[in-house]
């Protein structure tokens, strides 16, 4: 997309035909519900990533804590959390994976998401979400029956307060007569990758989103997709994947599956990306949480024998 090349997030993570490489927080292998997350520890990881030429780090938005879910997520609130990351790094993207927009409201998301483009000098990445913890929908008061209603309404009200000084706005959940959002984005605009289906067709989602973050599947399948986006878009728009890995120490070893991803030595990992850049996936977000070693000794692993093969482009 020409309109965001100087979008120093979306020029760093994305080119069509290539890849790149991004890491989720918490930067640590874990069990259970909750990451240790010593900020000091991950901002010293965060700035390592970008040395080592990571193109993103991206964090999630999980509002509430439901012990039945298993994972709290991220932990700190993702706004205030990218922020301090923003503060502790220079070049790397920012990114969320994703706000939940059925439970914020799109005047807060918008202006939360302006700042935070400005403070990081045009570092972020907006991933935005219907949400999928059960227990959240009736603590907001919200039919969950209307997420792809308010997702739709999120989007379109943000691309336009970002974009129009003191716009006419009237939504089911936002009636804006007078007042304006500031800051508004250096670009008039903040890239947006639609999370999953999100309750929308693919159409919709190639002509009102920049980008499309979806979810580990297998590269046939991922290949199928792409297609169906890049035809729906008409243009180059990104697409994205997240994946668990476990590095393993042997660098040969085989893969064998985990939760969202698998089990292999970086081999195998080079040749499952390279598979995927030649399907159309534009980058991909790695999550170490069920890895067997320190998060340092896998990034640092992924930099010296991965990372070289897909470059960050700044």
């Amino acid at each position: 997309m020409d309109k965001f090349q100087s979008h120093k997030g979306f020029a760093r993570t994305f080119a069509d035909r290539c890849l790149t490489l991004g890491l989720i927080f918490p930067l640590e292998s874990y069990t259970g519900s909750f990451p240790v997350f010593n900020l000091e520890e991950q901002m010293l990881l965060a700035k390592k990533a970008e040395n080592l030429g990571f193109a993103s780090l991206f964090v999630r938005d999980a509002p509430l804590y439901d012990a039945n879910f298993g994972d709290v997520g991220a932990f700190y609130d993702p706004w205030i959390f990218l922020a301090y990351v923003s503060a502790h790094t220079d070049r790397i993207a920012l990114g969320t994976a994703s706000i939940v927009t059925t439970l914020r409201h799109p005047l807060h998301v918008a202006k939360s998401a302006a700042s935070l483009d400005k403070i990081s000098k045009e570092r972020f990445l907006l991933g935005a979400a219907t949400g999928d913890r059960p227990i959240e929908f009736p603590a907001f008061q919200v039919d969950p029956a209307e997420s792809a209603a308010l997702f739709r309404e999120s989007v379109e009200v943000m691309k336009k307060v970002w974009k129009e000084p003191f716009p006419k706005i009237k939504t089911e959940r936002v009636e804006l007569e007078q007042g304006d959002i500031v800051p508004k984005p250096t670009l008039s605009d903040i890239p947006l990758l639609g999370t999953g289906y999100s309750g929308q067709t693919i159409e919709w989602l190639a002509k009102h989103t920049d980008g499309w973050l979806f979810y580990s599947q297998g590269v046939n399948d991922q290949r199928d997709l792409v297609n169906k986006w890049r035809a729906a878009a008409g243009e180059f728009k990104p697409f994205v994947q997240a994946l668990a890995i476990d590095l393993s120490e042997n660098p040969n070893e085989a893969p064998k599956p985990i939760q969202g991803g698998f089990r292999s030595g970086y081999r195998f990992l080079i040749d499952y990306l390279r598979a995927y850049e030649d399907a159309g996936v534009n980058h991909v977000i790695f999550g170490l949480k069920h890895g067997t070693r320190p998060a340092e000794d896998v990034m640092e692993e992924l930099g010296e024998y991965v990372l070289p093969h897909f470059p960050a482009h700044l």
